[in-house]
């Protein structure tokens, strides 16, 4: 295929504003960003087969990456190659997900009911991405096969294609093993023929999320007040730094959790990794944060909703591109680096080990103990939250100082 470069960043799509007409933002090779008057922001790949442009839609952006647009649109540039219309396949992928491959005994309908009965305790974000894996790169290739008939070298010619992306090919690898170690409890089939696999492709050395530490808390502080980003998005990104909490939990908090008066916000056990209830002593930074939030999206059911409709909260993708864009003098911080960063430095300033990782909601061995700590340390992990909260704006405003010296 053709070499180009793609042109387009997380930055450039976000700052890109509606007009009064449609208009779009080209990445390279037919694939593009159709920019409604509305806002709303979707991938398309116009592609020339037959002596004609046609296009297919890969997604609404930021739900779908610009990464994940990049390798659906190098697979449909695939198709186009070999004569493939990109546009019918994705037509005859939906009628084979919907149709034959629904049979009792097909892979496809078996984890489906996988993905019920064994998924059920897991986030809604776990699901969620099991689901789209699957129906994405699983049920084309072997949707509508029995489950006795899958063989390793299906398998393997599935993650194949993904060898390039060796962490999602694994990941992809891992779901379909999963649904036939479920399948053999079931007594369905007695092999598991993902099971030879493991290992063909090699996953990338773990990175652990990077922490902040000295000066740079008080910079990224800083920084942070100065984006150009929709209030909810800042607001949402304070309180993950506040709370402590993961980011799919602060993404999908709902107003009937807070206790506002109270400073107090309860996490039900459903919406939490460790499946049980957690529950964050919010600081007074936090409180005046929610109640400026609550007068712009009180009356709907998310606190931190879509700018595309109130009935969505925030994707993901959202948080993780405000904070690409930072810019403080540190490479790659994420979102989850927040957790790390507040952990340590409370530590550091003698908050015991027992109060953080009850701030950090990890999961407890001993369920009696569990319980125990459920209730228990309330006026130490109120004091610790709100340290964190004055030392931030301490240090930014130090930082600050120091810059203006």
């Amino acid at each position: 295929m053709r070499h180009f470069n793609y042109t387009l960043t997380p930055t450039g799509i976000n700052n890109a504003r509606a007009k009064e007409k449609p208009y779009k933002l080209t990445d390279g090779g037919g694939l593009y960003i159709a920019v409604a008057p509305t806002g709303k922001k979707t991938w398309r790949y116009q592609y020339a087969l037959d002596g004609k442009r046609p296009e297919v839609t890969i997604g609404g952006y930021p739900e779908i990456s610009v990464v994940e647009a990049r390798e659906r649109h190098a697979e449909y540039r695939a198709l186009v190659e070999k004569g493939i219309d990109p546009a019918k396949h994705k037509q005859e992928e939906k009628r084979v997900r919907q149709g034959k491959s629904d049979d009792a005994d097909s892979f496809q309908a078996f984890s489906k009911v996988w993905v019920m009965e064994k998924l059920q305790n897991k986030s809604e974000t776990y699901r969620t991405q099991a689901v789209s894996m699957l129906a994405r790169f699983v049920w084309p290739e072997i949707g509508a096969k029995r489950l006795c008939d899958v063989k390793p070298m299906d398998i393997l010619k599935i993650i194949e294609k993904r060898r390039e992306t060796p962490v999602t090919a694994e990941r992809i690898r891992g779901y379909i093993q999963r649904v036939f170690d479920y399948a053999i409890q079931k007594l369905v089939v007695e092999v598991n023929p993902a099971l030879p696999l493991r290992g063909v492709i090699e996953r990338p050395p773990v990175e652990h999320h990077r922490h902040l530490v000295g000066n740079e808390i008080g910079a990224f502080w800083r920084s942070l007040a100065r984006q150009r980003a929709h209030f909810i998005t800042l607001a949402a990104a304070k309180l993950l730094v506040f709370s402590m909490c993961r980011k799919s939990e602060v993404l999908r908090a709902r107003w009937k959790e807070f206790d506002i008066p109270a400073a107090i916000w309860d996490i039900p056990a459903e919406r939490m990794k460790a499946r049980t209830p957690h529950r964050v002593y919010l600081s007074k930074q936090a409180v005046e944060m929610l109640k400026l939030l609550q007068e712009l999206t009180g009356r709907g059911e998310y606190a931190f909703h879509s700018v595309q409709g109130v009935t969505v909260p925030l994707a993901d993708a959202t948080l993780n591109h405000l904070f690409k864009r930072l810019d403080f003098g540190v490479d790659s911080f994420s979102p989850h680096g927040t957790r790390a960063t507040a952990a340590t430095y409370l530590r550091e300033h003698g908050f015991s080990r027992d109060v953080v990782e009850l701030l950090l909601a990890h999961k407890e061995r001993n369920q009696v103990t569990a319980s125990y700590h459920h209730h228990e340390l309330e006026d130490e992990r109120r004091r610790a939250l709100q340290f964190w909260a004055d030392q931030l704006d301490l240090l930014a405003a130090s930082d600050k100082a120091q810059l203006a010296a």
